[in-house]
């Protein structure tokens, strides 16, 4: 069980984005208060099977959001994202090639974003990996990274600094 509700909401959306399975788009999630939702649409709560456990743990239930629009960049769509107040964090699950940082010396100079893209779909250690990352409004972050040749609950590594740039972009849709 994972220590934080912030955690335990990461890997949830995880696991929920390995049922999918691999090679799908990037999916975006509220996060709101699974009490405060209970409380506020008991109806909804029930839909969505949260049980009413009195003097339960926090925790955030994750809402699913509409698809993102194709074509668009991940960064111009999340600087478009502003959040109601009853949105307490949101996440995000999205799939990359990574390279391991011993690629980093080999990574050729003055290439553009999509030669870039190439060479490393092209490198024999590029790795593929689910990111799905969280951040709430008071700057907590958490994220999991999946990769896809060990694609197991059991291989899942969780931290709040795996994806910084990514937590960075996901919180500044919190801003004023």
């Amino acid at each position: 069980m994972a220590a934080s509700p912030l955690t335990r909401a990461v890997l949830e959306i995880d696991e929920y984005a390995a049922g999918l399975g691999w090679d799908q788009p990037a999916r975006l999630f509220a996060l709101v208060d699974t009490a405060r939702l209970r409380a506020q649409e008991p109806g909804l709560a029930d839909q969505l099977g949260l049980d009413e456990t009195p003097g339960a743990a926090p925790s955030y239930t994750p809402v699913e959001q509409e698809e993102l629009p194709a074509g668009t960049a991940l960064d111009k769509f999340l600087g478009t994202i502003a959040w109601p107040d009853a949105v307490v964090g949101c996440a995000l699950t999205v799939e990359r090639l990574m390279l391991p940082p011993s690629a980093e010396g080999s990574v050729p100079h003055g290439m553009n974003e999509k030669q870039l893209a190439k060479w490393v779909a092209a490198h024999p250690d590029r790795q593929e990996v689910r990111m799905t990352v969280a951040v709430l409004r008071d700057g907590a972050r958490e994220s999991a990274l999946r990769l896809r040749e060990k694609d197991s609950p059991t291989e899942v590594l969780t931290g709040p600094d795996l994806v910084p740039g990514l937590a960075d972009a996901l919180a500044a849709t919190f801003a004023d």
